[in-house]
C-alpha cells in the first residue's frame, strides 16, 4: 500500500433473517413482484430526467408498490446453479426505494453500500419456501450514530411487512 493510501477495517456483525413459508417459491416470487413491480426500475435513467428533488420524487413515488419498494433487479441462480447438479429455484431480487434511501445516507453515505437492499427467495421440501435477506440497519450501522440507526431500523421494519406479507399463508 502506498503512502497515499489508508486501508481502515471497519468489523461488525450483520443480522440474516429466514422468512420460512408455506407458499411454493413461485407463489412467494409472484406475490413480491406483484407488489414491487415485474420490471426493473432504472433509476440513473430516471434521475438524468429531473432537475429538481421535487420532481424526481414525484416520478419516483409513480413506481413505488404498496409496501414501499420497487423492483431494481432480478438475478436467477437458479438457472445457471442446475448446470451444476444443483436442482433448486434461487431467486435473488433487489429492491429499494431513493426516498427511503437517502434517510440513511444523508447521516451517512456509505449505509449507499447496502441501499438498495437484497432479498433470496429459495425453493424448500415439500414444496414450501424461504425469503432471506440481512438487516440493513446490522449492515448500514457500524459505528455510534443514531440518526442512521432510527432511519436504518424504520427500513427494517418495511422490509419485515413486506417479508411478512408475502410468506403469509
Amino acid at each position: 500500500m502506498s503512502d497515499q493510501q489508508e486501508l481502515r477495517q471497519i468489523p461488525f456483525t450483520a443480522v440474516r433473517l429466514r422468512y420460512g413459508s408455506t407458499k411454493t417459491y413461485h407463489d412467494v416470487v409472484a406475490e413480491l413482484l406483484a407488489d414491487v413491480g415485474s420490471e426493473p426500475v432504472l433509476i440513473n435513467d430516471i434521475a438524468k430526467q429531473f432537475d429538481t428533488w421535487e420532481s424526481f420524487e414525484h416520478e419516483v413515488q409513480s413506481h413505488v408498490g404498496p409496501s414501499g419498494f420497487m423492483l431494481f433487479a432480478v438475478i436467477d441462480h437458479g438457472a445457471w446453479i442446475r448446470e451444476t447438479g444443483i436442482n433448486r429455484k434461487v431467486l435473488r431480487v433487489v429492491i429499494g426505494n431513493p426516498l427511503i434511501a437517502i434517510t440513511m445516507l444523508r447521516h451517512d453515505v456509505t449505509a449507499g453500500l447496502f441501499a438498495p437492499v437484497e432479498l433470496l427467495i429459495t425453493d424448500e421440501d415439500d414444496g414450501r419456501s424461504a425469503l432471506t435477506y440481512v438487516a440493513p440497519s446490522s449492515l448500514m450501522v457500524v459505528e455510534p450514530n443514531e440518526a442512521l440507526r432510527a432511519a436504518a431500523l424504520e427500513l427494517d421494519a418495511k422490509l419485515s411487512a413486506l417479508a411478512t406479507k408475502v410468506t403469509a399463508t
